[in-house]
């Protein structure tokens, strides 16, 4: 059963939790425990206020191919919001912002984006959403349906709360078989890192980061090679060379997402061809355009 946006409570309260009411318990196991914990431990770490640079800005336009002007004044659900990078965005380009998450991570969006816009935070279930069906302009979805059990599902749940004619983007990890220096490593060590006490994992990762990024740093600079040989080390390690950040932010970015690798119970990359059979199985949508993206791959469309 859906909830009217008008029993959330305002942005200056604490966020809204509906899981627990009639109809709306989370579908999802623990995958969102692990966001939870990871969101708590690095609140403002990618947040574009706190780096100083425009990483998340320009992933966001350059994937959903929206336009800041397109945004403003204009209604948009945010799906699996996390600590609210995004969130940030789409409050800096004036939307009326409804966003959720089904972790805890909510609380760290509201410290984070509360006093920025027009807002609304709320801890909830993708699967059965707390809002009106119809009543978006916009839904984004990044980082999310590669790690829910039911993609489709939870595809059409989004897609059910645009407005005909509003716009949708989600993106997806992309499964490949090419040597690449973040998914061998991951999906090797994911056998025994998934279910490990989340605590256990950041301190093993937080252990020996330090040490190996630099050496991961001189392996990648290796012309053509590199990355391949970083691959075939099977040591994960989210590196984000010629990202602009500084030395201490590498660090604390590499210390984060790969931990963000290892924890989650569900992850589920597709192919291109996948994501866009699963995006053409959810009736109503039309100029659908699925690309490689900053993050996979990304999937844009209208509602009819």
């Amino acid at each position: 059963m859906n909830s009217p946006l008008s029993e959330t409570e305002p942005a200056d309260s604490a966020a809204t939790d509906l899981r627990s009411r009639p109809g709306s318990r989370p579908s999802q196991p623990s995958s969102s425990e692990s966001f939870g914990f990871q969101w708590a431990k690095f609140k403002t770490t990618q947040l574009d206020s706190h780096t100083g640079l425009s990483l998340t800005l320009t992933r966001f336009f350059s994937n959903t191919r929206w336009k800041p002007k397109e945004l403003y004044g204009k209604s948009i659900l945010e799906a699996g919001s996390g600590a609210g990078r995004f969130t940030e965005i789409l409050l800096d380009a004036g939307a009326i912002v409804t966003t959720f998450d089904a972790s805890v991570a909510i609380n760290v969006n509201r410290e984070n984006n509360a006093w920025k816009g027009d807002v609304k935070f709320l801890r909830a279930d993708i699967y059965e959403i707390p809002v009106p069906d119809g009543s978006f302009d916009f839904v984004f979805c990044y980082g999310v349906i590669q790690h829910l059990p039911d993609a489709e599902k939870a595809v059409r749940s989004l897609v059910s709360k645009l407005k005909p004619g509003g716009r949708i983007s989600i993106d997806h990890y992309l499964k490949t078989s090419a040597l690449d220096p973040f998914n061998q490593p991951k999906y090797f060590w994911r056998r025994w890192t998934v279910g490990m006490e989340p605590d256990k994992l950041l301190h093993i990762i937080r252990a020996y980061m330090p040490f190996w990024l630099p050496i991961n740093t001189l392996i990648q600079r290796i012309p053509y090679f590199g990355p391949k040989i970083a691959a075939l080390t099977m040591i994960p390690c989210w590196n984000y060379l010629r990202s602009g950040l500084n030395r201490q932010q590498r660090l604390e970015w590499a210390i984060l997402d790969t931990f963000d690798a290892l924890s989650p119970v569900y992850d589920t990359p597709r192919t291109l061809e996948e994501v866009r059979e699963l995006i053409a199985r959810c009736e109503g949508l039309t100029e659908i355009s699925v690309f490689y993206g900053s993050n996979g791959v990304v999937a844009n469309a209208v509602k009819r």
